[in-house]
């Protein structure tokens, strides 16, 4: 894996579908000092509150036959809500100046909803993305990962 440098007073958002952190690094590229700035989460409710109702029935145009539908899976569109949510926040930061610099890291699956979902000003300010799941981690150890 390539080593990432990450700026003194750059930006990392460390995310997945239900939680994200803006962290400003305090320090240098050397040695990470990242402060939280702001957290982001999404509550995470049973799919049995999420949805209404059992999946449809589709009937056959010929004959007798009748066959279910596939069932909505609320978690990932709430994931994926969450994320847009997450970007869109990034690019009004981007816009307004407060971020310049920005290395997201991110599970791939949410990395990928993440990136179709960035502004042309946040893409701008991205400088590297890192696909691993850091965001249940404490801060002292995320640096540790990122400084490895």
């Amino acid at each position: 894996m390539e080593r990432i440098l990450i700026a003194s007073k750059s930006w990392v958002v460390v995310c997945d579908g239900a939680k994200a952190l803006f962290l400003q690094n305090a320090g240098d590229s050397q040695a990470l000092n990242l402060k939280v700035m702001e957290t982001l989460t999404q509550t995470d409710e049973p799919s049995r509150e999420q949805g209404a109702d059992r999946p449809g029935r589709v009937y056959q145009s010929v004959g007798e036959a009748r066959s279910s539908m596939e069932d909505t899976d609320w978690h990932e569109q709430a994931e994926a809500s969450f994320l847009k949510d997450v970007a869109e926040k990034l690019g009004r930061m981007a816009r307004s100046g407060v971020i310049e610099n920005a290395v997201l890291v991110a599970p791939p699956k949410a990395l990928g909803i993440l990136r179709a979902q960035l502004s042309d000003e946040a893409a701008s300010v991205v400088r590297a993305e890192l696909a691993k799941d850091y965001v249940k981690m404490p801060v002292p150890d995320i640096e540790k990962h990122l400084t490895a």
